[in-house]
């Protein structure tokens, strides 16, 4: 089994989040603030360390059995993450999804998500901004 940490397409109610069913959900968690968050061409996010200037994350955390991480999990993960660890608030390290920015290619959209704290909230604030444009008679906002 292997305690990890999710924050993108695998939570709950995400479009892979059955990529890993058969884990047991251990509740919403947070990482500490030594991290970055981005959107890859709004498709992923992505989990970068830093030094300074991080922030904390949102997610959730479940316990995969090995199995399933090995065979269903890692498989369906973009090519710009690989598996590492992070430290959530409470000083627990576990598996996570790190970005590796030397996967990325040009041309490739990044947006630093960081100040919104999670996936669910850059969603909304996507969703969000398409209604402003609507409201405004302005569809391409």
């Amino acid at each position: 089994m292997t305690l990890m940490f999710l924050n993108g397409t695998a939570m709950y109610g995400q479009k892979d989040h059955a990529c890993h069913s058969g884990s047991e959900f251990l509740g919403p968690a947070q990482t500490t603030a030594a991290y970055r968050f981005f959107s890859v061409r709004d498709e992923f996010p992505g989990l970068l360390p830093v030094d300074a200037g991080g922030r904390c994350i949102a997610g959730e955390l479940y316990d995969i059995p090995d199995a399933i991480l090995e065979t269903r999990l890692l498989p369906s993960e973009p090519k710009e993450l690989e598996l590492g660890t992070i430290r959530l608030v409470d000083g627990e390290e576990v598996a996570a999804m790190l970005l590796r920015p030397d996967r990325l290619v040009a041309g490739d959209r990044l947006v630093d998500i960081s100040e919104l704290g999670g996936f669910r909230s850059y969603q909304r604030f996507l969703i969000a901004n398409s209604r402003l444009g609507a409201v405004l008679g302005r569809p391409e906002w």
